[in-house]
This record gives C-alpha cells, structure tokens and sequence, in this order.
C-alpha cells in the first residue's frame, strides 16, 4: 500500500517539475530580450555546395550570333540551328543577343561539322533503333580587340524508333536531327554562362572535346 502511495506522488509531481521548467526558461530568454541581446544571421545566407552569390552589377554583354557554316551532309540546317543558338543563348547564356545590325561586345561564328546516324538495334532483316549524332565548333570574339576569347567544340544526340514506313523514318530522323540541334545550343550556352561567371572568358581557350555522352 505504501509503495502504491509514493508511486502515485511521484507521477503528480512530474507536471509541477516540467511547468517550472518552462517557466524558468521563459524567464531567462525574456531577460536575455531586454538586455539587448539577439540572434541574427547576416548576409544571403547558405547555398547549396556553398557557391558565393554573384554580386556583379555589370550589364550583360551584347552578342551577335551569325549564321553557322553548314558542313555537313544533312542539308539545311544552318537557320535552324542558328535559331536554336540564339533561343538557347538569350535565355541562358547570360548575354544579350542583339541583331548584327547593332553594336555588341561580342560575336559568336560556328559550324556543323557533322551529322551522322549510327545503328543503336537491330533485327536478322531490318535496323530498329537509330540515333543522330550532331558536332558543332563554335567560337567567340571580342569585338574590340578581334581576338577569340572562347572555343567550344559540342556533341548532341538523340534516339528514333524506325518504322517499315520510309517516309515516316524520314520524319523521326529530321525530328531527331532538330532535336539534337537544340541539346547543342542549351550545352554551349550553359557553358558560355558559366565562363562569364568565372570570369575566363578574358582568357583564350582552345579546342576542348565534348564530353562522353
């Protein structure tokens, strides 16, 4: 009976413990308040892979893209491919792409170097699966010193099923063709973002190899 009671005391003395915790803890934190004490955190505070924030208030630079050389086998594909360039590059290069009409800082030339179209599968009697390769050499130069200060050699890819209908193969292949087009032009200015945000874009590179895909 008498261990029953002291169970019992100890149970209805754990609210009053934790009440008075909390109220102790309330106490000291007002206190620290009006003493003048607080916590604050300056700046942008922590990004991911703890990158610095760009702080560069420069204007973006003002670029031309010409219309690329057409070196390749697959015929007409140098306005297509330029629009994709400037689609890709007004959006995500960092540059201001301006008509040749205006004055710019900088101008980009290229061409397609090749188009080819390797079997991915096949069958004992018919190919199933094939993939367009495209490779364009792009390089930019500053308008004032007429030096190259960048060169990009790029690679893209894209798959099509064939089908026993020639005609429709054709239209997978253009279509593949188109869209390994647009890979290219949202690879390089990725890349061309990147140099000016590092600042080598000053600096002459050369030739570098695309990546394995």
């Amino acid at each position: 009976m008498l261990s029953v009671e002291k169970r019992g005391s100890h149970e209805r003395s754990e609210p009053v413990v934790f009440i008075l915790s909390m109220f102790i803890s309330a106490l000291i934190a007002s206190t620290i308040v009006a003493c003048g004490y607080q916590f604050r955190v300056d700046g942008p505070g922590p990004t991911i892979g703890g990158a610095v924030a760009s702080t560069s208030n420069e204007p973006p630079p003002r670029l031309i893209i010409r219309t690329l050389l057409n070196n390749s086998f697959e015929p007409n594909l140098e306005m297509r491919y330029t629009n994709y360039f400037r689609d890709e590059f007004s959006a995500g290069s960092g540059a201001q792409v301006v008509p040749e009409s205006e004055a710019a800082d900088l101008v980009l030339t290229g061409q397609i170097l090749s188009v080819i179209v390797p079997t991915l599968s096949f069958s004992q009697t018919a190919t199933l699966e094939s993939r367009t390769e495209v490779v364009v050499l792009v390089q930019v130069e500053d308008v004032r010193s007429r030096k190259v200060v960048w060169r990009q050699l790029a690679k893209g890819a894209s798959e099509f099923f064939v089908t026993p209908d020639l005609q429709f193969n054709r239209a997978l292949q253009n279509r593949a063709v188109e869209q390994a087009g647009r890979f290219v032009a949202a690879d390089l200015a990725a890349r061309f973002l990147l140099q000016l945000e590092t600042g080598d874009l000053k600096k002459q590179a050369p030739v570098q190899d695309p990546e394995p895909q």
